[in-house]
């Protein structure tokens, strides 16, 4: 992604009150990492309280997910899932706002031969990601290993975008936004990386309704397609806060058979395999979008599943 140069409109009142908390934000990466984190905690507890919308959709998406949870241990993860995303917007800030080799020394990298080896043979990459809460410090952490490519989408409040754009920008070979299918499948066939995530509802189009922790899903078909159109190997991309909260791990795994049979095969095999990982780290997941918000029936109006009565 070529340099941008400012706009002078996110210099408009409108857009001080961001700024200033952007501001704030960046003072807050310099302190101590411990502190960091702890104010990233605080974050997400006043967001539990506070958010009485994105609680519900926690709720329900935890609910639906976990139903051999019992209430009390439901309510439990809901709070836990908001310290964890609160922490996950530190991170995001820290990936932002410090260089990209802070905290390198707290992390472990685990399968990065992986991708040497299929590079050796001359294929592309598919690195699929998903939501978990670190997911920016995820990716600037894995740049100082490999050069790779990102998909994006671009965010709605204009500061935020220009700030991610930018940040980003800097740390990747080239970023994508998500509809630029041919920009993917160009850069896998020249022997790229790519990292990419198919784990949010998009709606009914180009997607299908598989099993996500039981629960039919809306999943996007992209994946297999561009893979297969890429001839990339798709391997899944795993990154978690260490229990003692004090560094990372971040593991490559073995490719996974896609593309394969069909669409709904693949959807099913990258669906099983990400809540694979959600039963293991069921609170580092970015369960506060509606990730059941188009059902199978079309007459069902999205979003039914996360109205409040």
């Amino acid at each position: 992604m070529a340099e941008q140069h400012f706009p002078k409109a996110l210099l408009k009142p409108q857009h001080w009150p961001v700024w200033l908390l952007v501001g704030l934000m960046v003072c807050i990466t310099r302190l101590p990492f411990a502190v960091q984190l702890r104010i990233g905690k605080g974050l997400g507890l006043l967001l539990h309280k506070a958010a009485r919308s994105r609680r519900n959709i926690v709720e329900v998406n935890i609910r639906l997910c976990f139903p051999e949870k019992s209430a009390q241990e439901q309510r439990a993860l809901v709070r836990q899932v908001f310290i964890d995303n609160g922490i996950g917007i530190m991170e995001t800030m820290i990936a932002w706002f410090r260089k990209p080799d802070y905290l390198v020394n707290r992390t472990t990298f685990v399968g990065l031969e992986k991708v040497a080896a299929a590079q050796a043979e001359g294929r592309g990459i598919m690195l699929l990601g998903a939501h978990y809460s670190m997911l920016d410090l995820a990716g600037t952490l894995l740049s100082n290993k490999l050069t790779f490519n990102v998909s994006y989408r671009p965010q709605n409040n204009l500061v935020m975008n220009y700030l991610m754009e930018q940040n980003r920008g800097r740390l990747y070979k080239h970023c994508f936004t998500r509809k630029d299918i041919r920009g993917f499948i160009r850069t896998l066939k020249q022997g790229d990386i790519l990292w990419y995530a198919q784990d949010q509802d998009f709606g009914r189009k180009n997607s299908v309704f598989v099993d996500f922790f039981g629960v039919p899903a809306a999943t996007i078909t992209a994946t297999s397609r561009i893979a297969k159109a890429g001839n990339a190997l798709v391997m899944p991309i795993t990154y978690f806060r260490n229990d003692d909260n004090r560094g990372y791990t971040m593991t490559i795994h073995d490719p996974l058979p896609i593309p394969g049979e069909d669409d709904s095969t693949d959807a099913r095999v990258a669906n099983a395999f990400l809540e694979e990982q959600l039963r293991q780290h069921p609170s580092q997941y970015l369960w506060l979008h509606q990730r059941f918000k188009t059902r199978p029936d079309a007459k069902e109006k999205k979003g039914m599943l996360y109205r409040r009565a």
